[in-house]
């Protein structure tokens, strides 16, 4: 399995998956579809699906020209808002592309459809792959728009948090600080709401409640200074005393 990581929009990214013995393609959360299809050209292989997170512009406004441009094109995801749509997904599901293995998982929060994609692929060495969308980021998650912090802390959690460790966001092509779930059980405070260095901070003690506490701190942090990159939620995170020490094993 290989990850092609292609950055768009300042500050987003798609991804071009490909089976590299059947050189079957999969693209993740299509924003600009003839720089994806550029890629897909100079790679030499045949692009069949697009799995979009969620519906929102900078993740799926991509899908209505890429379909127009490639016929008969699978457009999958969990929302009906998601343009171009061919099917929708399902909690739960899996999907095969040759050797790679896609369990998709619903994880609200963000938005009330939003899907995150688990990658894996059969007697590879390499560990597996999550794309979250704007679910999980790096020291980070997405802004709570549609879902109960409740739901946002299940899906954080109890979803994605129970992915194993070696679990990561495939950005070997990424500008930014590569992670792995083991990684952000360390130092994203997001998935920590349970620990009592966070509980203490927020003044909660039930975890929805202490996350609602931290994306609030987040929602203030933002206000007062310019959109928050990773390395400046990592340092946030320092700052409110958040950083975790790693756990035994």
């Amino acid at each position: 399995m290989k990850v092609k990581v292609i950055p768009v929009l300042e500050d987003n990214y798609m991804y071009l998956v490909i089976e590299e013995r059947t050189r079957e393609a999969v693209a993740v959360d299509v924003a600009v579809p003839k720089r994806l299809l550029e890629i897909v050209g100079r790679e030499g292989v045949s692009l069949t699906t697009v799995l979009t997170t969620h519906h929102h512009w900078d993740h799926a406004r991509g899908n209505v020209e890429l379909a127009r441009l490639r016929p008969g094109l699978a457009v999958l995801g969990a929302d009906e808002r998601i343009c171009a749509l061919t099917r929708r997904l399902v909690h739960g599901e899996e999907l095969r592309f040759g050797a790679i293995h896609v369990r998709c998982l619903l994880t609200p929060g963000h938005t009330s459809g939003h899907m995150s994609y688990f990658l894996w692929e059969e007697e590879c060495p390499d560990p597996p792959a999550v794309f979250s969308g704007d679910a999980l980021s790096v020291a980070g998650c997405g802004l709570r728009l549609e879902s109960t912090a409740q739901q946002m802390y299940e899906s954080l959690t109890e979803t994605l948090g129970s992915l194993p460790p070696e679990t990561k966001r495939d950005e070997d092509d990424m500008p930014t600080v590569p992670s792995t779930l083991s990684e952000e059980l360390l130092y994203n405070p997001f998935l920590r709401v349970a620990e009592e260095p966070v509980r203490k901070f927020t003044g909660k003690a039930a975890p929805a409640e202490v996350l609602e506490a931290l994306c609030k701190e987040r929602a203030s942090f933002q206000r007062a200074a310019e959109p928050v990159q990773p390395q400046a939620r990592a340092l946030l995170a320092l700052q409110w005393g958040l950083l975790g020490t790693p756990r035994q094993k």
